[in-house]
């Protein structure tokens, strides 16, 4: 079975993810944009061996820890789609704007496209592509854990900025009201930020998408 672990990161307070198969004890990584110690410490604390940084897309506080994580710990970057590569390449001007450690750029193993999948182990996410905050962004789905890693394309009462380079207004709330909402009511989503919530709660009351 599935299991993951939420460690909110950096001082934006990024929900970064680790995601592991309790038969294996292997394990991926959502978005380790920082304090990569703790996030270690957390794998070592759950016995989960890293094989994997999953990434949903390229901001300093989901990415900045990803180059040095990988090179660490010689891990794959899976992730995000190619639609990030500016901001990818932006990193090092990202950290040094925002107070962030110097982070470095990289190249992902494998960019993700709309329809992909990734799999750890025996278990299997689907890979949405949902534009809008970043033009890259991408989200994990497993129907089999019933949740959705949705990175900042929408939380609890609120959605995805779209003021950055490339956001777009139009296309984040399609890719929530398109490619989010037909993932069922019931499916409980880890935002890159503040509490989990169900994509049916958010659809009633969600003050940007609610009714939608």
């Amino acid at each position: 079975m599935l299991h993951y672990q939420t460690v909110p990161v950096t001082p934006f307070q990024q929900n970064c993810s680790i995601v592991w198969d309790d038969q294996t004890m292997r394990g991926a990584i959502i978005d380790p944009g920082g304090d990569l110690d703790v996030l270690l410490d957390t794998c070592q604390q759950l016995g989960v061996t890293l094989e994997q940084i999953w990434m949903t897309h390229a901001h300093i506080d989901h990415a900045g820890g990803t180059a040095e994580l990988a090179t660490r710990l010689g891990l794959p970057i899976i992730g995000p789609h190619p639609g990030d590569q500016f901001w990818i390449d932006g990193l090092p001007q990202q950290g040094a704007m925002f107070g962030f450690p110097h982070s470095e750029a990289f190249t992902p193993t494998r960019w993700l496209a709309d329809g992909d999948t990734v799999t750890l182990g025996a278990h299997t996410l689907n890979v949405r592509h949902c534009p809008g905050h970043t033009p890259g962004h991408v989200v994990f789905h497993s129907p089999e854990l019933g949740r959705a890693f949705v990175g900042d394309v929408l939380f609890a009462g609120s959605i995805g900025r779209t003021d950055f380079p490339q956001g777009n207004h139009e296309q984040l709330i399609a890719s929530i009201t398109q490619r989010l909402w037909p993932m069922g009511d019931d499916t409980v989503f880890i935002p890159g930020h503040g509490p989990e919530s169900t994509f049916g709660r958010e659809r009633r009351s969600n003050p940007y998408v609610g009714g939608t």
